[in-house]
């Protein structure tokens, strides 16, 4: 694991994002890097052992983690941030390969949420995820990451298409398929081309044969990095919400609690509903709490008010006002890039913000002495969904909704502000210090 200057948050943040080629990947990471500092793992399916002062972290399904750190003395309740650990992209169908005449295979794939389309096509591109394999009776599932440029989404030509730039309609089975390979007519009917899973089977150490299933994601080759006059912006696959994640663990490693247990969450499956085992809208969150609670002795009455007292911060980026669309924001709420932490509300409460949980956060900005703004959608137009009435619904606290300011969200390659991701790590750092 790479490892950059401590203050170098972009840099480790971009190294993180190059690392992490999937879900699977990002809570492997973070496992690795919470074990290298001393934190305990704790299986769901094992019997829980907890102590004041402890460190530890729970993952469900490979893709979803929460780690939490005990004070050492008195506890008044939980203070927490959620993320989630997944992107928009395609996932690769079982059985994929598909020939064209015999000259070109094709994968056959399907959306996995909802992303840009068009900023997919003319990419080097690759696989990426988990396979499950029986080992000593066991099934048991590997990190597979295929690291070459093995795919491309190929654009139609204007020539063929004179209509594309009045607009286009992409069929996800027609035009969104990844050639994969070819053959010349000397190779037709040989029977030796490459096949996918071969090569996913040579990147995870394991014979084909012996891969009993998967869970396979295309990703974007392209690396991440920092770009403008003065190196204001950040340009990387998947800021949305990694760029949320990196920050809240980061702080949480950074920070010691006084009175609170610190809680740092990365669900999976926000970019589908999250009514997944793994996502927010899961018993996860809510079964750790129950289970840390017991752990330290509290009965149903001190746990219940230890939830009363509880704060969520939902962490997942925000719109920030565009430089060719600036009539798409709301006429006085306007985030911008490098503008600070931006405060999400709704009036439909897709977003958990009220005055009080903005007060909380506004405050605590001041007190870490960073920037925040606030977004709104227009009221003529609709807004996405995200973590934090998801996952109040299952451990009722109040909640802020917040995320860092980007362009292009859910393009296959999004833009951020350099300075936003240091001002997230320190609002985050004060806030579990508590």
């Amino acid at each position: 694991m790479r490892h950059m200057g401590k203050k170098d948050y972009n840099g480790r943040m971009l190294a993180f994002i190059e690392q992490c080629p999937s879900c699977f990947h990002v809570i492997a990471y973070w496992k690795e890097r919470l074990e290298e500092v001393g934190f305990c793992e704790l299986p769901e399916r094992a019997k829980w052992q907890v102590q004041a002062g402890g460190k530890y972290y729970v993952t469900r399904n490979d893709s979803s983690l929460i780690a939490f750190c005990v004070p050492a003395g008195k506890v008044k309740g939980f203070h927490m941030i959620a993320s989630h650990s997944d992107s928009p992209t395609f996932k690769v169908k079982e059985s994929p390969e598909m020939t064209v005449e015999e000259r070109y295979i094709r994968l056959n794939t399907e959306k996995y949420g909802g992303m840009i389309l068009s900023t997919w096509m003319d990419r080097p591109l690759s696989v990426a995820g988990r396979i499950a394999v029986k080992e000593s009776g066991e099934i048991v599932t590997k990190l597979v990451n295929v690291d070459k440029d093995l795919l491309v989404i190929p654009n139609l030509a204007i020539h063929m298409n004179r209509e594309i730039n009045k607009g286009m309609e992409y069929n996800p089975q027609v035009d969104m398929l990844p050639l994969y390979g070819g053959c010349s007519g000397m190779e037709r009917g040989m029977g030796d081309r490459p096949r996918l899973m071969q090569e996913v089977a040579a990147a995870a150490g394991v014979q084909e044969q012996d891969i009993l299933g998967h869970d396979l994601f295309l990703y974007v080759r392209d690396k991440g990095r920092v770009l403008g006059a003065e190196g204001e912006f950040v340009l990387s696959p998947k800021l949305d919400d990694l760029q949320c994640v990196f920050a809240s663990m980061e702080a949480f490693l950074e920070a010691s609690p006084a009175e609170y247990i610190s809680v740092c969450a990365v669900f999976d499956n926000e970019e589908v509903g999250s009514s997944t085992r793994q996502g927010a809208d899961s018993t996860f969150l809510e079964d750790t709490i129950l289970r840390v609670s017991e752990g330290l002795g509290a009965d149903d009455d001190t746990r219940l008010g230890w939830i009363a007292e509880s704060f969520l911060i939902s962490a997942d980026n925000a719109h920030a006002v565009h430089p060719n669309h600036p009539e798409k924001a709301d006429p006085t709420n306007r985030p911008y890039l490098n503008g600070g932490i931006v405060i999400k509300y709704h009036g439909g409460q897709k977003y958990t913000t009220d005055a009080v949980s903005a007060a909380r956060m506004k405050d605590l900005c001041s007190r870490a002495e960073v920037p925040y703004q606030v977004y709104t959608n227009r009221s003529d137009m609709i807004g996405g969904s995200t973590l934090g009435n998801i996952s109040t619904a299952h451990v009722s606290v109040s909640s802020v909704d917040i995320g860092l300011p980007q362009l292009a969200m859910h393009s296959a390659v999004e833009t951020g502000g350099a300075s936003d991701t240091e001002y997230a790590v320190k609002a985050f750092r004060e806030f579990y210090r508590e």
